[in-house]
């Protein structure tokens, strides 16, 4: 185990809030404990309940804590520094615009395009835009 491991021996009737205030004391706000990819909400809820086996694995995320409100005038923290654009957040917009250049060179030059091109083109077209759909409907 290293500094961000704990093993914690429990018993089957014990619930989460009892191993929250066990091994996290005066931090039970901040504990998160997730099960299978679960979040569990209840503390009143059994361990029993959860069907936890013999060394099974709880998952425990750790939120950092809520810090008081600054007086007026008084600087406060720094606000963090703004996430940096990452090449996969360009990368559709970026086919869309290769797609809108290459409509608009086949409208142009339609001498140039043969039937299979065109085809490939539209058949492309489709699968950005059903990528693009499923990427922005949520």
């Amino acid at each position: 185990l290293n500094d961000a491991e704990r093993l914690a021996r429990v018993r089957p009737g014990d619930t989460v809030g009892a191993l929250k205030r066990t091994y996290f004391p005066g931090q039970e706000q901040q504990v998160r404990l997730i099960y299978q990819g679960q979040l569990l909400r209840d503390d009143a809820q059994s361990l029993a309940g959860l069907h936890l086996g013999h060394l099974s694995v709880l998952h425990c995320h750790l939120s950092p804590p809520n810090v008081a409100p600054t007086a007026p005038g008084t600087p406060g923290p720094r606000s963090p520094a703004p996430a940096a654009l990452g090449v996969g957040s360009l990368a559709l917009p970026l086919f869309v615009l290769l797609l809108a250049l290459l409509w608009y060179l086949q409208l142009q030059h339609r001498h140039v395009f043969t039937a299979t091109a065109t085809t490939c083109l539209a058949g492309l077209t489709l699968l950005v835009t059903f990528v693009a759909f499923a990427m922005y409907r949520r």
